[in-house]
């Protein structure tokens, strides 16, 4: 019997042989990113469905060198979770590890595995008058697994921060198949170095999240949304200045959305509506929420947005008089990615700099892209609060976008270049994946990327987790 039939046979007895997918007809969805931008191949697909059969599966990668991408939701959009062709590796999809481990409303804590949809999250905490804040586009199919491992961010980073910010413990399967216990429940742990923090963000290149423990809130009793018209970025920065002068930590999301961005919308998403009859180059959806259900907090938010009128602030606004009106603004935010994805091809770029910087930005940008190609549409929004937009190019028609394919390595470089002169990052909430390995080296300090590899090395030494992803240069070929 050949290596790879015996490695295959050792799998199935790990995790049973409905569980191991071998044939490209059911290793296909696994093996393409959902944007259809990267492809792989991959020996297996395998599916375990527990702690144990994780660890039992990585002891068998470790001793026949086989690379292992692990795969959440495949929602991801840098080819993260996408095997490399040549690596040989197996897919280790988390989906099977669906349990809520535990809920503890007095600590405000919910311990879940992996393969946990962020929906179902959201859910476990609700049932239990809690909320777990990390709200994403993807939240139906995307998995905390994979959440984590990204360091996802989303519209609610303004208030409750990234998904780093919200985990209190992990449960990690390290390379070599051993078992790391850090689910832990506490807000406070000095005792050295954080140790869950290294495999948060790392896209699964150091370890395999498995479970984690995760912070919940106090679920919001009232909240006001507002769509306001910008005359600019400038005036945008001024009235996120005043709400948080009179809202603090109750501001929950302050989302930037150009002209551009809503006309996608419009054009393709069925019954997307403008909200106001007068259009301005920028838009402002911005959502305030309290615990208190007697807090009045739709008139303050009146208030304010009102004295920002009479200032030149803002053109027109509305304040949203129903859940159904709240739904229809957030829809209008929440559907911009998937009607570019019905538009066609795009440059997409997740950039975030510091909050006062963004109105630079955006002009200093809008020069580099209209030097390095003629005729390209830029598409800008994103989480203005926290200094996260996405500036995404493509070509109205979309017959054209092939001269702009031709064009990208320009033009990410104009717009990537522009962001490190603004004391930037080319990668806010999205991650490195296999798009940007290489171009994190133009960005990133010799000694930071020193360190980076230091710590891939020693937790990965042979390389073989998520080869090809984040750091350049750790790419494996497998043995099989």
């Amino acid at each position: 019997m050949s290596t790879n039939k015996l490695f295959i046979e050792a799998l199935t007895q790990v995790v049973g042989s409905s569980h191991v997918l071998t044939s490209h007809h059911e290793m296909a969805a696994y093996c393409e990113d959902w944007r259809g931008r990267y492809r792989g191949d991959g020996v297996a697909v395998v599916l375990p469905a527990s702690t144990a059969e994780v660890s039992a599966v990585l002891a068998l990668c470790a001793d026949h060198g086989v690379t292992v991408v692990p795969q959440g939701g495949n929602t991801g959009l840098c080819g993260g979770a996408t095997p490399v062709s040549s690596d040989g590796s197996i897919v280790l999809s988390l989906k099977r590890m669906r349990r809520i481990r535990h809920v503890d409303p007095l600590d405000r804590t919910i311990t879940v595995e992996a393969g946990c949809t962020l929906a179902e999250v959201q859910a476990a905490a609700e049932d239990h008058d809690c909320l777990f804040p990390l709200s994403l586009a993807s939240e139906g199919s995307c998995q905390i697994g994979g959440n984590i491992s990204t360091n996802a961010g989303g519209v609610h980073v303004l208030r409750y921060g990234n998904t780093r910010q919200l985990v209190l413990g992990l449960e990690v399967v390290l390379a070599d198949g051993r078992v790391w216990d850090g689910l832990r429940r506490l807000h406070k742990d000095n005792t050295g170095y954080d140790l869950k923090h290294l495999f948060i963000g790392a896209e699964g290149t150091l370890g395999i999240v498995t479970a984690a423990v995760l912070k919940m809130v106090p679920r919001p009793a009232v909240r006001a949304v507002a769509w306001a018209q910008m005359p600019s970025p400038d005036a945008a920065l001024s009235l996120l200045d005043a709400l948080r002068r009179r809202f603090g930590e109750r501001i929950s999301a302050f989302e930037l959305i150009g002209g551009a961005a809503l006309d996608v919308v419009l054009r393709h998403i069925p019954g997307a509506r403008a909200p106001l009859e007068s259009r301005t180059e920028w838009s402002v959806l911005l959502e305030v929420a309290d615990v208190d259900p007697d807090a009045p907090l739709a008139e303050r938010l009146e208030d304010v947005l009102m004295s920002a009128y009479d200032q030149g602030l803002m053109t027109d606004m509305i304040v949203a008089a129903s859940g159904a009106q709240e739904a229809a603004l957030w829809g209008l935010r929440e559907n911009i990615s998937e009607a570019q994805r019905i538009e066609g091809f795009s440059i997409k770029h997740d950039i975030s700099v510091p909050v006062s910087r963004i109105p630079e930005f955006l002009a200093r940008a809008e020069s580099a892209v209209a030097a390095a190609a003629e005729g390209v549409r830029i598409v800008a929004f994103g989480h203005m609060g926290d200094g996260n937009l996405h500036y995404n190019l493509s070509c109205v028609d979309p017959d054209d976008n092939r001269r702009l394919i031709e064009a990208t390595p320009a033009l990410n470089r104009a717009v990537h270049d522009v962001v490190y002169a603004c004391d930037g990052s080319i990668s806010a909430e999205h991650g490195l994946g296999q798009l940007k390995v290489e171009e994190i080296k133009r960005y990133k300090s010799p000694l930071e990327l020193e360190m980076l590899s230091k710590i891939k090395d020693l937790l990965d030494p042979h390389g073989l987790l998520n080869p090809g992803k984040v750091v350049a240069g750790q790419r494996h070929t497998s043995r099989m």
